[in-house]
């Protein structure tokens, strides 16, 4: 019984998620085919059918966790500690005094090997 209902479930969300396919490329067709009309109406028609298709699409099991992800997602990002100004210039000057020093030591180096291959090779 319980596979049953999980097949018309995902046989639901398939045929959701066709419609929303079908309502955004309808969209984008009649975007281009009405190109006479005036942009404020055609961009309010793609915003309508776009609202359509993210409804549609919100009742597919996928829809669901992808919202309650985005939600969790905001949450998380509430409490984030960005740095101050003081600590993100420090940062930052770190990261450019080990990338010239990191820079020099490669530089120093190839000149070590080129002469080495150099010395051996006799060139």
């Amino acid at each position: 019984m319980s596979a049953n209902i999980e097949s018309q479930s995902g046989s639901k969300d398939t045929l959701l998620w066709g419609v929303v396919f079908l309502i955004l490329i309808a969209s984008v067709v009649a975007n281009s085919f009405y190109s006479e009309l005036p942009v404020a109406i055609r961009a309010a028609a793609v915003v309508v059918a776009l609202g359509v298709a993210a409804l549609l699409a919100y009742q597919t099991s996928k829809g669901k966790s992808s919202l309650a992800f985005a939600k969790e997602s905001r949450l998380e990002m509430r409490k984030v500690v960005w740095p101050n100004r003081q600590e993100a210039i420090q940062t930052t000057l770190i990261v450019l005094a080990v990338t010239a020093l990191v820079g020099l030591f490669l530089f120093l180096l190839d000149g070590l090997l080129v002469w080495l291959v150099n010395l051996v090779t006799g060139v």
